[in-house]
């Protein structure tokens, strides 16, 4: 609750412990260089049988234009091991206009129409039902023709409904968010935890020695940007 980084921690050990031991153990050979493109691919293919990641995914999954096992995957809400709230991430691939746009009224009007009924209906006309965008608008959920090519939309939308961004740990913070902490730096020390924890993937690094330079790491950012003393 004082913004002291806590990322040598038991419980950080044993969770990068289990995710090391896991997809060393049974991954594919290279997890560590695999982003969602990467992860996509073995799946669609059917060389990956289990794959967790964002509910964006189950539209490509269940399209046999772009998926080898569209009649075969099924979705599920990802594992957890205690907390309930443990494996629920709220992201965003939000539509946004910079304060020097030269454009702004053309841009807000390509988003107005990037995300209308108008534009679902386009995609669904021109791709087929189960591939317009989700997580957009809630009157796709209802829709009767989604529903019939989409069995996983109760479970994307249930997963997007059930985030719950204000108790984002089992413990007290003081922050709020899913998977996220709402500070602008963020992104930076994610980068650098994230690059030692695929060293560890990698077995370049111990765990423990992952954690010790992660929490080095975001100790100094907090301190520099003086949310520490």
């Amino acid at each position: 609750m004082d913004w002291q980084p806590q990322l040598n921690t038991p419980a950080w050990k044993n969770a990068v412990s289990f995710y090391v031991d896991m997809l060393n153990n049974y991954g594919p050979p290279g997890a560590s260089s695999n982003g969602f493109n990467e992860n996509l691919a073995l799946f669609s293919t059917g060389k990956c049988g289990m794959w967790i990641d964002a509910t964006v995914a189950a539209g490509l999954l269940s399209n046999p234009e772009v998926s080898q096992v569209a009649d075969q995957v099924g979705f599920a809400p990802a594992p957890i091991e205690s907390y309930p709230n443990g494996s629920n991430w709220l992201w965003s691939w939000a539509l946004a206009i910079p304060q020097t746009s030269r454009s702004p009224e053309a841009a807000q009007r390509f988003i107005t129409w990037a995300t209308s009924k108008d534009y679902i209906q386009l995609v669904a006309d021109e791709s087929g039902w189960v591939s317009v965008p989700p997580g957009t608008r809630t009157s796709t959920y209802e829709n009767s023709e989604y529903q019939k090519v989409a069995p996983f939309a109760r479970t994307v939308l249930s997963s997007i409904e059930s985030a719950d961004i204000e108790s984002p740990a089992a413990a007290p913070t003081p922050y709020k968010g899913v998977q996220y902490v709402d500070i602008p730096e963020f992104q930076a020390i994610g980068t650098q935890v994230g690059q030692r924890m695929a060293a560890a993937l990698a077995d370049q690094v111990s765990v423990e020695q992952a954690l010790k330079r992660s929490q080095a790491v975001a100790e100094r950012f907090m301190r520099h940007t003086g949310y520490i003393e």
